[in-house]
């Protein structure tokens, strides 16, 4: 349908049919306790807008999350660089990588609580989530790097450093970028639910543990409809900056 090749538009039209889907399924149920209607939700929201406390958590916890993701960016990548280039790194650090791969988030949440003070836990385990995706990536797409090029860098004796501009960080430059973007939505989801757990001061997380704990179900969506509009808009600012990245390095 031509309708849904404009964007805008688009958007709108999903917007509203999920909306609807909402507000039919609010009036089936008719229990405000168990699932409130967007009109609710959104009173709600204005509400909680007006206080300190909303900002404050939302603030603290965007600090935490993208402290986390950019440590693991830069930690994933400087990894990913040295296990590639040495066989030693890979044999003793990929047990590493495995590990932290497949605890379940929760365990490690639980584990930090024992480590560190419960308002560093969320960064922590955001840190932890991002650093396999980035390593992963980096080390990859430098191993995938076009032999042909590097034999010509070796017949023309490159030095390191044009190496590393002219071919390495061509080929690894979409895989860096992707497995960012990749991160960021685990960075977000794992560090909310790591201040579900330790329960911070001043975090959106424990702002959700505390509405489920006093049944205030219209507060619970209303700060879940804020995490979900922040991941969209740090998705969206990311999406920015690498598009400007890619147009500068063009």
């Amino acid at each position: 349908m031509k309708i849904f090749a404009i964007r805008p538009l688009r958007h709108l039209i999903v917007a509203l049919f999920w909306l609807g889907i909402w507000c039919l399924s609010a009036r089936l149920v008719n229990l405000p306790l168990l699932l409130p209607g967007p009109r609710d939700t959104i009173s709600a929201l204005i509400r909680l807008a007006g206080t300190g406390d909303f900002w404050k958590s939302t603030g603290h916890t965007l600090l935490r999350v993208v402290t986390g993701f950019g440590a693991a960016v830069v930690a994933g990548a400087a990894l990913g660089t040295v296990c590639h280039f040495s066989q030693l790194a890979e044999i003793l650090l990929s047990p590493l990588r495995s590990i932290i791969k497949a605890t379940p988030v929760t365990s490690f949440i639980m584990l930090v609580l024992l480590w560190v003070a419960k308002g560093q836990v969320p960064a922590f385990i955001s840190f932890l989530m991002v650093l396999p995706i980035v390593w992963t990536g980096v080390q990859g797409a430098l191993a995938a790097t076009d032999k042909n090029l590097l034999e010509m860098a070796a017949a023309y004796r490159f030095s390191l450093g044009k190496k590393l501009r002219w071919i390495y960080w061509p080929s690894v430059r979409p895989h860096f970028l992707a497995s960012s973007m990749t991160g960021l939505g685990f960075a977000w989801k794992s560090g909310i639910a790591a201040e579900v757990i330790a329960l911070p001061a001043f975090a959106i997380g424990s702002n959700l543990y505390n509405t489920k704990i006093y049944l205030e179900r219209a507060e619970l969506f209303a700060w879940t409809f804020t995490v979900i509009l922040l991941s969209m808009a740090l998705e969206m600012l990311l999406k920015k900056a690498v598009g400007r990245f890619r147009g500068g390095e063009a």
